[in-house]
């Protein structure tokens, strides 16, 4: 610190007290100020950019101990007596710019307070003496108002962005997507782990994406205690991240190439949406299901474990696929069981149907985005039949390009035959099948017929299903062009 000056205008050191917190309006750009022609301010020395916080008008020989930082002190220079000083102890109190008025006390701005703001990287402006220093506050606060305006419009505009991308059908993607163009930056969500769920805007360089996964471990669940957010830079680019609240362990990442006021409050606004869409559905009590497939793993009865799940005598298994095939994480996959009314999820991997199983006889509704199939109602002792139920409801929907089909139960004429008898001559009929030989006839049959929709639902080649059709026909002696021949097939294989 330069030593003070000596003698009876020498002010007491000041106290240590903690750094005040800035006003709640955005900063103005110096350059801002001095476009309002009709102050004719000049800027003599100094960078041009600067960030204006405040305004301030003191005579001090020393005015260090009044200054906050970020002010433009305004000033005509009655107690200069050593411009280097002064100018060197604006600078440690972290005044933003110098105004000084010329006359009545001095005629021009001094040469050596020039050089001094210069030396010390100060903005100096040249306040003309028709120009009152409350006319400079005034500008000041207008532009303040100003920018305080421009701030809340960008920011009501952000959440409404924000919310429309919440209530698509993508909704953890399209929130994250709408961030980094309001931002015009990277945003990505991270799991406690470093790994990322999602991603949107620009991919930045290596060493940006590692400071973001260090920065993200500050504010991971994992470290106790650990802040609700951190900010760091790296070069030019402004680095941020926010721990999701809810405890999913998930930390939103921000990478931008600048920092401007309601970004924060912005980020705010995501991290919340982002909480919400994160969150893990609250149907059953979360510690009820995990015990409830401990048991089940264990060997317990499934209708004894059942009540655990939430009660319900009945359930629905429904597989789903995203439209165009695109991959599943497990936040969408949650998502889709919480529109569905269930937090039972197996997000699946490597392209797998996603499934959920769905407490209660509640009729399915399509999904936007999704291609769904639902088994007929079910008790807990027969999910293992709802599930290929499923699975096939939803290949049938592939192939139809439907979004939502149910395997209907056993009903209208097939219902009247007992089942046993029913059972028995299925099994007599279908003996000389192998599984995916009668799962094949099945699909064929239930699509009339079509090689192309019967590909589709299996996913294998149209030719694999004329070749698996053909052998049907030979291991049954049966001519599958003959419609009583079908129909007593499809009787027998809807007993499976």
């Amino acid at each position: 610190m330069p030593e003070l000056p000596t003698g009876p205008t020498a002010p007491p050191a000041p106290l240590a007290s903690p750094a005040p917190a800035t006003p709640p309006t955005p900063p103005i750009p110096l350059t801002g100020l001095l476009a309002r022609e009709e102050l004719g301010l000049r800027r003599i020395a100094g960078p041009e950019e600067a960030e204006l916080l405040w305004v301030h008008t003191s005579e001090m020989a020393d005015p260090y101990p009044y200054l906050l930082g970020g002010e433009l002190l305004l000033s005509a220079g009655v107690l200069l007596t050593d411009p280097d000083t002064y100018v060197s102890r604006l600078v440690e109190a972290g005044a933003a710019a110098l105004g000084f008025g010329v006359r009545p006390v001095h005629d021009t701005v001094p040469a050596e307070l020039i050089a001094a703001c210069e030396r010390y990287g100060l903005p100096l402006i040249e306040v003309p003496p028709e120009t009152p220093f409350t006319a400079i506050a005034r500008a000041v606060w207008q532009l303040m108002a100003q920018a305080r305006v421009r701030e809340l419009r960008r920011v009501t505009r952000a959440q409404q962005a924000l919310a429309t991308a919440a209530a698509r059908t993508d909704p953890v993607p399209a929130v994250l997507h709408q961030l980094a163009a309001q931002l015009e930056g990277r945003a990505v969500l991270l799991t406690a782990d470093g790994e990322e769920l999602h991603a949107a805007g620009r991919t930045p360089a290596p060493d940006v994406r590692a400071a973001l996964a260090r920065l993200s471990r500050v504010v991971a669940p994992v470290v106790r205690p650990a802040p609700a957010s951190a900010t760091d830079t790296l070069g030019t680019t402004h680095l941020a991240a926010y721990a999701l609240g809810g405890g999913q362990g998930l930390v939103l990442t921000l990478a931008t190439k600048r920092r401007e006021a309601g970004d924060h409050t912005i980020a705010g606004v995501a991290v919340v949406l982002l909480s919400l869409l994160a969150a893990p559905h609250q149907g059953a009590d979360a510690a009820g299901r995990s015990a409830a497939l401990v048991r089940l793993l264990l060997g317990a009865d499934p209708a004894a474990v059942a009540p655990l799940l939430g009660g319900a005598e009945r359930w629905t298994v429904v597989h789903a696929r995203r439209g165009g095939g695109d991959p599943v994480d497990p936040l969408t996959a949650g998502a889709l069981g919480a529109a569905l009314g269930s937090a039972l999820v197996d997000a699946g991997r490597g392209g797998a149907a996603v499934r959920v199983l769905v407490p209660g006889e509640d009729r399915i509704t399509p999904q936007p985005g999704w291609t769904l199939g639902a088994s007929a109602p079910a008790a807990i002792t027969a999910l293992d039949t709802a599930d290929a139920q499923a699975a096939r409801a939803l290949g049938r929907a592939e192939a139809t390009r439907t979004p939502l089909a149910v395997d209907a139960p056993v009903t209208r004429l097939a219902a009247l035959v007992p089942r046993e008898a029913a059972e028995a001559h299925a099994r007599a009929l279908l003996a000389p099948l192998t599984e995916p030989l009668a799962e094949t006839l099945r699909c064929w049959l239930s699509l009339h017929g079509s090689w192309d929709r019967t590909a589709t639902a299996l996913r294998v080649h149209r030719n694999t299903v004329r070749q698996r059709i053909g052998r049907c026909a030979v291991l049954l002696g049966a001519d599958l062009d003959d419609m009583d021949v079908r129909t007593e097939l499809w009787f027998a294989l809807r007993q499976g």
